[in-house]
């Protein structure tokens, strides 16, 4: 590759990370154009590394690693550039695929775009040859060569979605192989039992050529050697059963285990991925994910996987004996196995990629059912039973079509493997009575060798019918792994910190967050004491939820930090943290059991007396008791048995039970009508009560008693003081004020002299 002659800039300041290694990689007479500090490894750990680029080269030492490595910047070579809920990500990709990737926090994307861009430069410094001459095109995206006849570059147009593979199964080894005995002891159980079905032809020959057939000619029968031929024969039937019995025992309790190893570790892993992954998917197509494709690999692992090895040794079993006793009969017998393993291979492809579109055409049903059973009450207030029986018959369509075309497929194949089986029968028919007219072999064996030959073929049969079951095991595995393979956007620490006592100090510092390319918070800062009440207020949209969402670590910021009692709370074991922080919701979900349960979420062995008072502080407990059951009543699912402002009471309850230092109110008295809402009020006056809270409302009422307003607008602070100061200042607050009161004036005279006051009466005071 082609080395720059640009001229070099300025070279950076000398306190980035790389400076102090750059005496081991830098050339002489070669200087650094551009440096990006990485900060997280491939499992977005916090680690450190770092990438530079220079007049040549890309160098980079990714974080964690020790070793240093080098590109040559050429025309071939392609660096992007992306960023999603708060990671940012480097690619550099050749020719012949992705050649390294790296990631960092967002705090480092200004200076990973002016590395961006400094490579794009040397890069096409680099192009020896301009678009177009000598007949040469190159791609606009990578500036590589295009390849003839081509109007798209492979690389560019590549598919980020990798197709499914049959190879994916073969990841499922670690699930297996903590079971690896058992699996060794079924393999020797199948081989045996294996062995024992295959005694029975052998047996045939001498009772056809030394009993039957002399017997024929008027020789006696040897009843002794009947005897022993028959018991050979029973025997061998009673090993094999007894053998076979085994092996189906112990590899279907090994399968089951692993599928439920599989089924517990791909949800484990789904409950520590971040609120962005699943703001993306459906509760449908994960619940599928989790519930009938790891169903069908458990199958597969214990039932066709264990006919696969049993078909694959009686066939190379078949074949040795078949070979033994007369090799040319037997190679005549194989005839047909290059014309079905080429149709194999040929259906193959089509059948992976058909059974991976049901699939997903099946989650697409099931995320119906899940949209509409939760919102049954819903559906039937709107009267739109008939539109949710449409999107389910289009569903049900679309998988019937999808369903049709690998039918279509695999119609066709197995009738053909069958019918080439047969022919491959009648050959050995023909070649095995011209044998014995030949007297090359006796009737006996030629018994025996259609007894064997027809058994093989049932086999052969069998297994080109496992093409199926495997490709559908094959695409479902690829789904459970694509929620394994996924790494969370906000990832445990590497060296965790720890936070014995927590006070509840919040200091947000230049504090900034985006959504893609869209900045929802930017130059933040805050600080809040501990035990003090911030209210949150602006309009819709102006990013005070999303501000709650990033203290509770629900998304890592892109710029600047949060820290709690002076530590970063990206330096916090998620779990740890969290359980210092009590959340109620506008919308509080209970699930399905008892009142108890629901109230003991976060604490599990807490008492009964701890409930209660956690109930009665919430103001719950006198419409609990009014309850058939009490503490013990079934509140349905997500809490249909309650009203609104039940289910609001039980959610405080359960956030005081855990006695949070830390409370975050969002909206939570918003749904509810006035009387409902005093009762609320009451129980979050002893819910605040020596806690840092955070309350976002915007029923402004409800903030009178907050130590500090928070006015906020576009992702930013506007306007920070209490109450009365605010209003005297007849700013953003101040607006939003008189907005309300307005509205106040079309509801309820009474119940709004409590709710709001007038600005004039404000200001009185």
């Amino acid at each position: 590759m082609t080395q720059s002659s640009l001229p070099v800039p300025t070279a950076p300041v000398a306190d980035e990370p790389w400076r102090a290694e750059s005496g081991s990689w830098l050339r002489p007479g070669e200087t650094i154009l551009a440096g990006l500090a990485l900060d997280l490894d491939a499992k977005l750990h916090f680690t450190q590394g770092w990438l530079v680029v220079t007049g040549q080269r890309i160098v980079a030492r990714a974080p964690g690693e020790k070793n240093v490595r080098e590109w040559n910047i050429g025309p071939t070579l392609r660096l992007s550039h992306t960023d999603h809920a708060g990671v940012g990500t480097l690619d550099l990709s050749g020719p012949e695929g992705r050649l390294a990737s790296w990631r960092y926090t967002l705090g480092y994307n200004p200076a990973a775009l002016r590395l961006a861009d400094q490579f794009e430069a040397q890069r096409d410094a680099a192009v020896s040859r301009p678009a177009g001459e000598a007949g040469e095109i190159l791609c606009p995206t990578c500036k590589a060569p295009l390849p003839p006849d081509e109007e798209q570059c492979p690389q560019c147009s590549r598919e980020l979605e990798t197709p499914p593979s049959t190879w994916a199964l073969l990841r499922l080894w670690r699930f297996a192989r903590p079971y690896q005995w058992q699996l060794l002891a079924g393999f020797l159980l199948t081989l045996l039992s294996t062995a024992a079905t295959l005694v029975p032809p052998y047996l045939t020959m001498p009772l056809m050529d030394k009993v039957l057939i002399p017997f024929q000619n008027g020789v006696p029968i040897d009843y002794g050697l009947v005897r022993l031929y028959l018991a050979g024969l029973l025997g061998a039937a009673l090993v094999a059963w007894s053998l076979g019995w085994a092996r189906t025992y112990l590899l279907a309790r090994v399968s089951e285990r692993i599928g439920a190893d599989l089924r517990i570790t791909t949800y484990e892993h789904l409950l520590k991925l971040s609120l962005e992954y699943f703001g993306g998917k459906r509760t449908g197509d994960l619940m599928a994910r989790i519930g009938s494709e790891s169903d069908r690999i458990c199958v597969f692992l214990s039932l066709h996987l264990l006919d696969f090895a049993t078909d694959v040794l009686m066939i190379v079993m078949t074949a040795v004996i078949l070979v033994s006793i007369n090799p040319w009969l037997a190679l005549v017998t194989l005839v047909p196995l290059p014309f079905i393993a080429w149709m194999i291979h040929l259906v193959r492809d089509r059948l992976r990629h058909g059974f991976e579109k049901i699939d997903r055409i099946w989650s697409e049903i099931t995320n119906v059912l899940a949209d509409t059973i939760p919102g049954i009450r819903v559906v039937k207030a709107f009267a739109q039973e008939k539109r949710e029986v449409s999107r389910f018959r289009e569903a049900n369509k679309h998988n019937l079509a999808i369903n049709d075309r690998v039918n279509a497929v695999w119609s066709l194949f197995t009738p053909t493997v069958t019918l080439l089986t047969e022919i491959g029968l009648l050959i050995v028919w023909v070649f095995g009575i011209w044998q014995v007219s030949q007297s090359a072999i006796t009737v006996g064996v030629l018994v025996a060798f259609l007894t064997y030959i027809s058994r093989f073929y049932t086999r052969l049969d069998s297994m080109s019918r496992i093409v199926s079951v495997t490709q559908k095991a094959a695409a479902g595995a690829k789904r459970i792994f694509d929620i394994l393979d996924h790494v969370s956007s906000v990832p445990e620490p590497v060296r965790p910190a720890k936070l014995d006592k927590v006070e509840g100090a919040i200091d947000m510092t230049d504090l900034g967050f985006r959504y893609g390319n869209r900045a929802v918070i930017r130059g933040l800062n805050l600080s809040i004491e501990p035990g003090e009440m911030i209210g949150l207020v602006g309009h819709s949209g102006s990013g005070k939820s999303t501000l709650v969402n990033l203290i509770c670590r629900f998304y890592d910021v892109s710029e600047g930090a949060i820290r709690v009692d002076g530590v970063d709370i990206r330096s916090l074991p998620v779990s740890e943290y969290r359980r210092h922080i009590g959340l109620v919701l506008q919308e509080p979900f209970l699930f399905f059991g008892t009142i108890a349960d629901n109230i003991a979420y976060g604490k599990p062995d807490a008492t009964r007396e701890e409930i209660i008072a956690a109930a009665r502080a919430a103001h719950a407990h006198e419409f609990i008791l009014r309850l058939p059951h009490g503490y013990d009543s079934l509140v349905g699912e997500r809490g249909q048995a309650l009203s609104g402002g039940e289910r609001q009471r039980i959610s405080i309850a359960r956030a005081l039970l855990i006695n949070p230092r830390i409370l975050i109110m969002d909206e939570a008295t918003s749904s509810v009508d006035t009387a409902t809402e005093k009762e609320i009020q009451k129980a979050l006056d002893n819910l605040v009560q020596g806690r840092t809270t955070i309350a976002i409302a915007h029923r402004l009422s409800t903030l009178r008693k907050a130590d500090r307003l928070v006015v906020m607008d576009r992702g930013q602070i506007v306007e920070v003081g209490s109450h009365d100061e605010l209003l005297l200042r007849e700013g953003a607050y101040y607006k939003l004020y008189q907005a309300q009161a307005r509205n106040v004036d079309t509801e309820d005279g009474d119940d709004e002299g409590e709710a709001i006051e007038t600005p004039e009466a404000a200001n009185a005071q």
